[in-house]
């Protein structure tokens, strides 16, 4: 789910191409890096921006894309233009579980056998897969947010994957750690929030931070939406913001979006955003109590205002979600209060 956050849609166009952001091609983002956009089959992301180091004994990747037809050409074309196929792919790097990112890594790592690592973060949810319980555990949270008719259209909508596209990892990232790419090093940072096992990779001699979701330039990533859910996602997520903001500034290469040349800049924003919508949700609650959807009914969805009821069921469900992160923010931090009856939790705003 993207919100709005006063970004102009001209910044779509990427500074490496020219051209709208999810354009095809390699693009050159630094020396020996390139920017590798794979389509999507979803209207609000066109793309995913896979990056490619170059390094004498082939390519690293910073992320997979989704393992569909059009996402594998691209790709594929994509490194045909660098005189390299999928076999010079060596290692990837993904940034989190979710299927844009993971699941295209799973198959050719399978493939051409190269090695895929993953935030140890992501385990559970991973196995929540493999055991066909992921889908089940959200449905649930969806009605814990009070969003039961959602909760019983996800629950039916379930899908069966190729297991391909999700095989465990070679490698399990644990805390922040160097790793190799080519004949540079790269800082693994842990940045949970987005997801548990979130990672960003920062390239601290090129100036450059491969961010994935964390750090998104003209929108922002759903919270509190995965099969193993941690305590407090948006906690995870400012706290981890917080975390990027303190390493040096770099060169900003997101999951989606244009490259953009501070990552601070854009952290300051996200930090900003996030505290505006915790003050809508505290609106919100003075007229009573209320649960999870009731508020995110009273707010505004995407860059352009969307009223809830106008999103389609997935992007209700992701809404409502976020919403309850925000709300148990808020009781984290003593501004109001929470009670579950009849398995939905019940939110009430606290005297000041």
């Amino acid at each position: 789910m993207t919100q709005p956050n006063g970004q102009s849609t001209a910044v779509a166009v990427s500074p490496d191409s020219g051209e709208h952001w999810s354009a095809p091609g390699a693009w050159r983002v630094a020396e020996g890096v390139y920017r590798i956009p794979l389509p999507l089959p979803m209207d609000g992301l066109k793309a995913v921006n896979v990056y490619a180091i170059e390094g004498e004994d082939g390519y690293t990747l910073i992320d997979g894309g989704w393992a569909i037809t059009e996402g594998r050409a691209a790709l594929e074309q994509g490194l045909k233009q660098l005189d390299a196929g999928f076999g010079d792919i060596k290692r990837f790097y993904v940034t989190h579980i979710h299927r844009d990112h993971y699941t295209l890594a799973s198959v050719l790592g399978g493939e051409v056998g190269a090695q895929v690592a993953l935030g140890e973060g992501e385990r559970a949810s991973l196995d929540m897969i493999h055991h066909r319980t992921g889908d089940n555990t959200i449905a649930r949270s969806l009605a814990q947010a009070g969003a039961t008719a959602i909760a019983e259209q996800w629950s039916s909508s379930g899908q069966s994957d190729d297991p391909t596209f999700w095989r465990l990892p070679d490698v399990w990232l644990e805390g922040d750690v160097r790793v190799p790419a080519g004949e540079r090093t790269l800082d693994a940072v842990h940045t949970p929030g987005h997801t548990r096992g979130h990672y960003v990779f920062a390239d601290a001699d090129a100036g450059l931070l491969f961010a994935g979701d964390h750090v998104l330039p003209t929108i922002t990533p759903s919270i509190g939406f995965e099969s193993s859910m941690a305590v407090s996602p948006l906690g995870d997520f400012m706290a981890s913001l917080t975390k990027v903001r303190g390493l040096p500034d770099r060169t900003l290469l997101p999951a989606h979006g244009p490259v953009s040349p501070s990552t601070h800049a854009r952290v300051d924003q996200l930090l900003a955003h996030h505290e505006e919508r915790l003050d809508l949700c505290v609106a919100a609650l003075r007229g009573g109590e209320a649960t999870s959807v009731d508020i995110a009914g009273q707010l505004p969805w995407t860059r352009h205002e969307h009223a809830f009821s106008t999103l389609d069921f997935f992007n209700q469900g992701l809404a409502a979600m976020e919403t309850k992160a925000h709300l148990e923010l808020l009781v984290a931090r003593g501004q109001v209060s929470r009670e579950e009856r009849d398995g939905i939790v019940h939110f009430e705003l606290l005297p000041a």
